[in-house]
């Protein structure tokens, strides 16, 4: 039997569909994905076998936004459209299939049928990433020496290149960087409980959040076991606050499937600005004191050091 013009129709705009570069599904008035194309596939690490007729808050997207509320509980711009047949727009960060968060930005519509009646929503999204600078900046020291092996983020070695780098732009722009230092909540009980293998995992999805949550000047490294460390040029106390909330927040609602099983963690960090006379040695002692601070009071926290450099002005 050959096909009619409306199933035909249907595979070309499949088609058309699945070479964009954004990502597109639907779904239908109980939110469960009838469609999701190649390039969602790519951005989410899930394959459509594996979403199509679920809903997206079944251990799939569970966009939330920047304060970390949960948006398929309340919020949801798909689940809106489809109540109003208005169309929505949002920056949001969605659970990625290896566990981290990933900022995009999504386009919801409604979709009706001849008589004007709603019987389903699309969603259009894109990468929202601002790593790109630092990406470059690591393919340009792409040797193994510069690069964590596992992470694939910058090692000690890296870190100390680029503190000299940001402490000569201080000495010229009187303009402080902000430095976080991060260490994974409960990390050994993951590793206990779990294995090694579940642990390098969290490491991953840890990383790969808090990269994204960076700016595209900033620059993350692998500071040792489960200790990150960051250098964010030209930033104020209040922007330090911000980017230190953030990515507490993330890295909160970033999780794993492991088994049918939710795995999560948390991070505490410590936030201080560069002086002029600091070494790094004094500027990561400084951070990790403040860390230990977060630590002591619970976990899950950030401890920021409220003493503003002397500029010299």
């Amino acid at each position: 039997m050959e096909a009619t013009w409306d199933e035909q129709a249907q595979g070309i705009y499949k088609r058309w569909l699945d070479h964009l570069f954004d990502g597109v599904y639907v779904v239908n008035l109980q939110q469960r994905i009838v469609y999701w194309n190649t390039a969602a596939e790519e951005l989410t690490g899930f394959p459509a076998e594996q979403v199509c007729g679920k809903r997206c808050s079944d251990n799939i997207l569970e966009h939330v936004d920047f304060s970390g509320k949960a948006l398929c509980k309340a919020g949801c711009p798909l689940h809106a459209t489809l109540q109003d047949g208005e169309r929505r727009e949002a920056l949001v960060f969605l659970h990625h299939r290896d566990g981290h968060r990933l900022p995009v930005h999504i386009r919801v519509s409604p979709i009706r049928d001849e008589e004007g009646r709603i019987m389903g929503a699309i969603e259009v999204f894109s990468d929202h990433s601002q790593h790109l600078t630092l990406a470059r900046e690591l393919e340009y020291f792409k040797q193994e020496s510069m690069l964590d092996p596992l992470l694939r983020i910058g090692n000690r070695r890296y870190a100390e290149m680029i503190f000299q780098v940001r402490q000569y732009e201080y000495g010229i722009s009187r303009i402080p960087f902000g430095v976080l230092m991060m260490d994974l909540d409960s990390f050994k009980r993951v590793n206990d409980e779990l294995g090694h293998n579940v642990g390098d995992q969290v490491l991953k999805m840890t990383a790969q959040t808090i990269v994204r949550v960076l700016r595209g000047t900033d620059a993350l490294f692998r500071w040792g076991g489960d200790e990150f460390l960051a250098f964010l040029p030209g930033i104020s106390l209040e922007g330090l606050v911000v980017v230190s909330e953030r990515i507490r927040v993330m890295v909160e609602n970033s999780f794993l499937t492991v088994e049918g099983k939710r795995v999560q963690t948390a991070i505490s960090i410590g936030a201080t600005l560069a002086r002029p006379d600091d070494t790094l040695e004094s500027l990561v002692e400084r951070a990790d004191a403040l860390l230990y601070q977060s630590k002591r009071a619970g976990g899950n926290r950030c401890t920021i050091d409220e003493h503003l450099p002397d500029t010299g002005g």
